[in-house]
């Protein structure tokens, strides 16, 4: 019988592309609830929806969301999502977005959403 070492373990459970991250980076992101109360198309952009999130107590939030040929502003619209609150700002097609919505796909989108109803603002752990 041959021994594992930690170096093979740790292998062998990071073989993602990306680099292995230590549990205070993880704990630096704030995943958090958030209801979409409004959404609109962005005009001139293929990808992008202009997305209004109420998360509690961090008051509304807008998201520029690259899932504009998965879902359209009306299947948005009451539906309860995972929201990343503490991305920085950034400034894409006119629209500051405030964070970012958790989705999971290579070649598609699915928004990653709470199994039963959690209040807007709940952190996410």
């Amino acid at each position: 019988m041959t021994q594992t070492t930690t170096k093979e373990i740790t292998q062998e459970v990071t073989s993602s592309e990306k680099p292995e991250i230590q549990y205070e980076d993880f704990m630096k992101l704030d995943l958090r609830v958030a209801k979409v109360i409004a959404a609109e198309d962005i005009v001139g952009a293929d990808k992008l929806l202009k997305v209004t999130l109420d998360v509690g107590e961090l008051g509304e939030r807008i998201v520029a969301a690259g899932i504009k040929q998965w879902y359209s502003p009306d299947e948005l619209v009451g539906k309860t999502v995972t929201y990343l609150a503490n991305l920085a700002p950034r400034k894409l097609r006119g629209i500051v977005s405030q964070g970012m919505l958790v989705a999971a796909g290579d070649e598609t989108a699915v928004l990653l959403c709470p199994e039963s109803d959690a209040k807007p603002g709940t952190v996410v752990r």
